[in-house]
């Protein structure tokens, strides 16, 4: 089955958007070594300040984890993105977390694709960040773009495929 028949590839750039309003943070700055030594790859976080999360990218959803944390999109360039909604939020099991897409759906920036409890995580003593990470093997290269506030759907920087 090929989900990415609509899909062409018409460019070697790829927009990121802001997921949510609040704070842009570079990943290097995340209270996290996996993600700010950017061991599952190059990109940004958002300290969100509404629930609502947005797609960074128009693409397909490819995967939604069971937990709910985490949602997996790729670009119609064929880059992967991960959409991963707080830190160490897995062992919550899903309970902060609505998701509105399931894997096969098209998205676009504009496109709500969670809500986040940000009050239940505040309670649970974890961290709200929501990083945007670039899961690629491709060569690429990350550019920012973007001011410390942020409103979701801002354009945050770009993927330049090399």
């Amino acid at each position: 089955m090929n989900l990415f028949k609509k899909f062409k590839k018409k460019t070697n750039q790829l927009t990121l958007h802001s997921v949510n309003t609040g704070v842009f943070v570079p990943i290097t700055e995340v209270k996290d070594d996996v993600f700010s030594q950017k061991m599952l790859g190059d990109g940004f976080a958002i300290r969100p300040n509404i629930k609502e999360v947005y797609s960074p990218i128009s693409g397909i959803v490819t995967s939604v984890f069971p937990t709910k944390h985490a949602i997996g999109l790729k670009s119609e360039t064929g880059v992967e993105v991960l959409v991963h909604m707080g830190i160490d939020t897995v062992e919550l099991q899903g309970k902060p977390f609505e998701v509105f897409v399931k894997e096969g759906d098209l998205v676009v920036p504009s496109t709500k694709i969670a809500d986040i409890d940000l009050a239940m995580l505040n309670v649970s003593n974890k961290q709200s960040d929501i990083l945007v990470i670039i899961t690629s093997d491709e060569d690429i290269e990350f550019q920012m773009a973007s001011s410390m506030n942020i409103s979701a759907n801002d354009l945050v920087g770009k993927v330049i495929l090399k």
